[in-house]
């Protein structure tokens, strides 16, 4: 509760603040990312992908292009790529920039964008956040059938279905009361519903794939920076599908309009 508050205090404040609340997100994933997987020389590489990740920051608060912006990005993670050694350790290098890359840049880019706004923010907020709940609730109540037993013992299918409604009814109760207050997003009720089944889905599948990365580390948790909640990748796993999902959308209409 005190992070979904924190998030929503941000989110209403918007600007530099809301920036670097998400870049010191980002950093904390891709330290988090190249702890877990082992990257030599580790502070090296974290030095250099997080000043990367910093960069991208101050090129969107400048405004800057899109092209000066994804130029940035490589060179930085050219470097770290470079400063790691082994060809496996650059790939684990290449994932987690790319990984916190989304983290840091679409949540503000969403907050300041005109056509999706604090409401889109608050539409992926609330489905991602009634997905969890209600997946965590549905299948301790309802169990059943595993749903992906070699990667999360835990998860069912009972507890997916259950997710998949609420993040459904979660993103369309937003896109409704955001009409109330003159707020639309551009997809209409209907499109609403169905975008929040789709990053419902991707949502979990999110919250897979970091379960399934945290097995191959043999490690429990990302880190042990929120006291009883691991750490910030494993808060924000299902959130980040969701800001590839809007990424890709995205980039989609930046290169056909």
């Amino acid at each position: 509760m005190v992070m979904i508050a924190l998030a929503l205090v941000m989110a209403y404040w918007g600007g530099w603040p809301f920036a670097l609340f998400w870049l010191a997100a980002g950093i904390a994933i891709m330290v988090e990312w190249t702890d877990m997987t082992g990257i030599e020389p580790r502070r090296l590489v974290q030095a250099i992908l997080g000043s990367g990740l910093a960069i991208l920051t101050l090129l969107f608060l400048a405004d800057a292009s899109f092209g000066l912006g994804a130029a940035a990005g490589l060179a930085f993670l050219a470097a770290g790529v470079l400063a790691t050694k082994g060809a496996s350790n650059k790939k684990w290098a290449t994932s987690s920039f790319l990984y916190a890359s989304l983290i840091v840049l679409v949540p503000p880019i969403v907050r300041d964008h005109l056509e999706l706004g604090i409401l889109g923010l608050l539409w992926m907020f609330a489905v991602v956040w009634a997905t969890d709940i209600a997946a965590y609730f549905t299948g301790r109540t309802f169990g059943g059938p595993k749903l992906c037993p070699s990667i999360s013992p835990k998860k069912t299918w009972s507890g997916f279905i259950g997710g998949v409604v609420a993040g459904a009814l979660g993103g369309v109760l937003v896109a409704w009361a955001g009409e109330k207050y003159g707020l639309s997003l551009p997809f209409g009720l209907l499109g609403t519903a169905i975008i929040s089944v789709i990053a419902s889905v991707a949502s979990q599948i999110g919250d897979l794939g970091e379960s399934a990365l945290k097995r191959h580390c043999n490690v429990k948790d990302s880190s042990h920076l929120i006291p009883g909640h691991g750490g910030v990748m494993d808060r924000l796993d299902g959130f980040w599908a969701v800001c590839l999902i809007v990424a890709a959308v995205l980039l989609t209409i930046h290169f056909t309009a």
